[in-house]
């Protein structure tokens, strides 16, 4: 008798394709089947998903890019999708479809409808993205990484967290080494993209930290590739060791060995800096969707294990205060490493399967 099948639908950003791929990783290990429903983008993501899991590439499409024409094709495109998705269905039938957002995910989800298969929604972030928002009441349950979340009128959540790739669980609660007169690792990360007001800030922030700190930084900045060169000469103008890249595969072990954190507050990076457990900075990206960035933050800030500074507050001094007020406080930024430990839910994986094998065996007791 073959092993259950479990189809994950994700679209095409670290933020979707993270939280999936943790979910893969411990489906694969229970014993079933996984296949990953996404796009071309999506696929680029999906490097570090087990080798047993295939990577099926589906037609979607976004009325929120494109020209007029692009927009108008968007509706027969999705359902080309939702078709093929259904004829992929009815040869290899899922026991459980769970999206985790992102346009890719409307084929599959769109097909669970259709075919009236136990389905779930996974959603990141404080407030559902459009696509989760659409499927809400179209699913039998919505688990949330971020609480509380914003859900429609009379769709029930469950508090599960963000689940974090294996890598990021190694090393959960990772010992806190507090800054100090030695060499101090600061990682700068704004999402699976890199972040333009980053590097317009970060660089010009830590240059106008004292000369005694300065001295000791060793950043991690992850950069956009057109911004690339000039972070890195604006780094080196302030004689700060600087490893600029357009995206870290190791971030995990670089949040290991980081004294402060500076980052966007994507549902991901919230959920992996709390379980490694470091203190940090964070600057919610403005234009997000409902402001979630925001709402990512809320929780952190709340347990005083980071500073939130919005957009349209940040400048090079005001940044370079806070940082200064972290490194040049050790007793305080092991707090906020505690208490960014405290706030983290290294078992939110573990959570998501529950609910998964629950949905399955709730629909056998259906007649």
């Amino acid at each position: 008798m073959a092993a259950p099948l479990l189809l994950i639908a994700a679209g095409g950003t670290g933020g979707h394709m993270f939280p999936a791929q943790a979910l893969a990783e411990a489906m694969v290990a229970k014993g079933w089947r996984v296949k990953l429903s996404t796009d071309a983008r999506g696929a680029r993501y999906a490097g570090g998903f087990p080798r047993a899991v295939t990577i099926e590439e589906v037609v979607s499409a976004t009325f929120a890019r494109g020209g007029i024409a692009a927009k108008a094709l968007a509706p027969l495109r999705i359902a080309v999708g939702i078709a093929g998705t259904c004829m992929a269905m009815r040869r290899d039938r899922p026991a459980v479809v769970v999206g985790f957002g992102g346009y890719p995910s409307i084929p599959a989800l769109g097909a669970a409808v259709l075919l009236k298969l136990p389905r779930m929604i996974h959603e990141q972030n404080g407030v559902l993205g459009k696509v989760n928002r659409a499927f809400a009441s179209r699913v039998r349950l919505i688990a949330c990484g971020t609480w509380p979340t914003d859900l429609p009128e009379g769709v029930e959540g469950r508090h599960t967290g963000n689940p974090v790739r294996a890598a990021v669980l190694e090393r959960a609660g990772a010992p806190y080494i507090p800054p100090g007169d030695y060499p101090m690792s600061v990682l700068v990360i704004g999402g699976s993209q890199g972040a333009r007001i980053l590097s317009d800030v970060v660089p010009a922030a830590l240059a106008l930290l004292p000369e005694a700190l300065r001295a000791n930084l060793r950043v991690a900045h992850q950069a956009r590739p057109e911004d690339m060169e000039r972070v890195i000469a604006a780094y080196a103008a302030a004689g700060i060791r600087a490893e600029v890249e357009p995206f870290f595969a190791d971030v995990p072990r670089r949040l290991t060995e980081a004294q402060l954190v500076i980052s966007r507050s994507g549902a991901s990076s919230v959920a992996d800096i709390s379980v490694v457990g470091r203190p940090s900075i964070l600057v919610p990206f403005a234009a997000a969707a409902g402001d979630h960035q925001t709402a990512n933050a809320r929780g952190l800030v709340a347990a005083e294990a980071a500073i939130l500074i919005p957009e349209s507050r940040l400048d090079a001094a005001t940044l370079a205060g806070h940082v200064a007020a972290v490194l040049d406080n050790p007793p305080g930024a092991v707090r906020m490493a505690h208490a960014a430990l405290s706030y983290g839910i290294p078992d939110a994986t573990e959570r998501l399967v529950q609910l998964v094998e629950a949905l399955t065996e709730d629909a056998k007791e259906v007649p």
